[in-house]
Formats: structure tokens, C-alpha cells, sequence
């Protein structure tokens, strides 16, 4: 029997699966500890993160850590690999739209939001020394790691856990972001692709095996908002600085990195209509959902077994 732990954290859900019950404290501790750096390095929303301070350097050059150089590596990295439809320049833009604190704070709120479209700076404005620790952020520009940061944690949290268990197999789901490590179980890892990553295993979407690498959703049903004379979602359209167009209200894509399932699958909401083809040439296999719920898989996803 699988052994199992779920709890809340970076914001979202925490689900953690091991092929040896009796190592889950241990893979549970190892996960917890990976969190708890990654929230105190990249988190836009606490004011003593190392995030947080660069974005306030005002044009500083500012001392990073290891694993804030780390994610703000893999950040320009997904943002040359996207040409920059992926970029973590929007801090400024999700500020602008309400989305600059916790998402239950943002629910709370009522206050109006008046959106004004602003181009992100582009990720080649920054300045990052990764070998000496050198960040330097230019006036005015506020970074956002936080479907980056989510994923790269969920790639270190497996491999972590892995480590802690000794041996077997180690899934951990942060939202929407899935990484394994070791062995699966019998017949793989059954995980139920859907517009919430909370959704009960016979919920709607479709059950897919997994064997290894990685799964990423994105999506723009949950993380949703009153603003603008309409609903605002997280997902920012670089070009644009406001919530991508919904042609898609989810993608989930498969990689061998959650850091790059996840890049393709933000990509793809903002790509919009192109996205297919995008995924496609790189050989990503995919399940896009539009906004009326139609299903387009692309690269090989399975097509068998969907259940809406």
C-alpha cells in the first residue's frame, strides 16, 4: 500500500505519494525542509525573502543564495527557451492587476481594479552572476518566479524525498506540478489530469500512468479574481502585462522536468490558438482544454480514457 501525506504550502496543495509506507515521515521532513527554502528565497509575498529584497535593490547589485541564483537561472532559461512568452519580468504587471499578495488575500479584497496593457521589461534585463552570486534587477522592474520557483521545488522536493526514503518510489504534486523519482509502482502512478489539482481521483479529466519525468498543469479556472469589469486570472501575456486571452482554460503537459512541463504548459495558455503547433514541433505531448471544455491533445497524449 501506497503511503500518503497532504498538506498546504508556497501556496497551494501539497500531496505526497511513497512506494514504502513506512519512509513517509522521513520523505515528508525531506519535502517540508525543500518548501520552507524555496519560500524563504523566491517568494514574492514575504517581505524578508530573498526575492523580495532584490526587488527592492531599486537597480542594486545585491548578494543571492545558491538557490535563488539556481531558480533565477532556470527562470531565463525557460525564458529564452519560450522567447520570452514565459518571463519573469511580470512581477510589476501581476502587482498591477491585484495579484500582489497571498491568493486568499486577493479574494478577500473589493477594491477596484482599472487594468492599463504595459509590456513586461523582458528577461534580458537582467543581470545575474550566478557563479559569484550577483543579481542586479534594474529600477523598476519587479521579477515573479512563482510557477518557475513551484516547479523547480517539486523536481528538488522528489529527488530529496527519494534521498530520504533510501529506496522505491517518490511522487510529490505541488498544485497543478508533478514530479517522480526511483521506482513507480505496479502499472505507474495514477494521477487525474484536471482543471483543479484538488479534484478526487473520480472527479472529471482524465486519469493518465505515469512512469517517470514529469506533469505540469496550468490553468486559468483557479486562480480567478473580480477586476477590470470581468474575472482576472495569473497567467500574464508578456507582451501585454494583463491576464492571457482564455482560448485555453487548462494545459497539462508531460517533460522530464517539471521545470520545462511546466514552462510549455504556462506557454501554451498564453500562446493561445498557436499553441498545438508549438507543442508539437517540440515533440511535448499535451491536453489542451478550451474555455467551452473541448479536448485537443497533441504529441502523443493518450486519447483513450477520457472522462470529459
Amino acid at each position: 500500500m501506497l503511503g500518503v501525506a497532504g498538506f498546504a504550502a508556497l501556496g497551494t496543495g501539497v500531496k505526497i505519494l511513497v512506494t514504502h509506507r513506512e519512509r513517509l515521515p522521513d520523505v515528508r521532513r525531506a519535502v517540508e525542509a525543500e518548501l520552507a527554502a524555496v519560500d524563504a528565497a523566491c517568494s514574492r509575498f514575504r517581505d524578508d525573502s530573498e526575492l523580495a529584497r532584490a526587488n527592492r535593490a531599486a537597480g542594486k547589485t545585491v548578494t543571492v543564495g545558491p538557490l535563488l541564483a539556481a531558480v533565477l537561472e532556470e527562470s531565463l532559461r525557460v525564458a529564452r527557451m519560450t522567447d520570452g512568452v514565459v518571463d519573469p519580468t511580470v512581477g510589476r504587471a501581476l502587482r498591477l492587476i491585484g495579484y500582489d499578495v497571498d491568493f486568499a488575500t486577493v479574494l478577500s479584497r473589493r477594491a477596484p481594479v482599472r487594468l492599463r496593457a504595459e509590456r513586461a521589461p523582458g528577461w534580458q534585463v537582467i543581470e545575474l552572476d550566478v557563479r559569484r552570486g550577483r543579481l542586479r534587477v534594474p529600477p523598476g522592474v519587479e521579477l515573479d518566479l512563482g510557477s518557475t520557483a513551484k516547479a523547480f521545488a517539486a523536481d528538488r522536493c522528489a529527488r530529496a524525498g527519494l534521498e530520504a526514503a533510501g529506496e522505491g518510489g517518490v511522487l510529490v504534486s505541488l498544485g497543478g506540478d508533478v514530479a517522480m523519482a526511483g521506482t513507480c509502482p505496479p502499472g505507474g502512478w495514477r494521477v487525474l489530469v484536471a482543471d483543479r489539482h484538488s479534484a478526487p481521483l473520480d472527479g472529471p479529466g482524465q486519469v493518465v500512468s505515469l512512469t517517470g519525468g514529469a506533469l505540469a498543469t496550468s490553468s486559468t479556472t483557479v486562480r480567478r479574481w473580480p477586476g477590470g469589469g470581468g474575472w482576472l486570472h495569473h497567467i500574464v501575456d508578456p507582451a501585454t502585462g494583463l491576464p492571457a486571452e482564455e482560448h485555453w482554460r487548462t494545459v497539462s503537459v508531460g517533460a522530464g522536468r517539471c521545470v520545462d512541463a511546466n514552462a510549455a504548459a504556462t506557454a501554451a495558455i498564453v500562446l493561445g490558438p498557436r499553441a498545438p503547433g508549438w507543442l508539437e514541433v517540440r515533440g511535448l505531448p499535451a491536453r489542451l482544454v478550451r474555455a467551452d471544455g473541448g479536448v485537443v491533445t497533441v504529441a502523443g497524449w493518450p486519447r483513450e480514457g477520457s472522462r470529459g
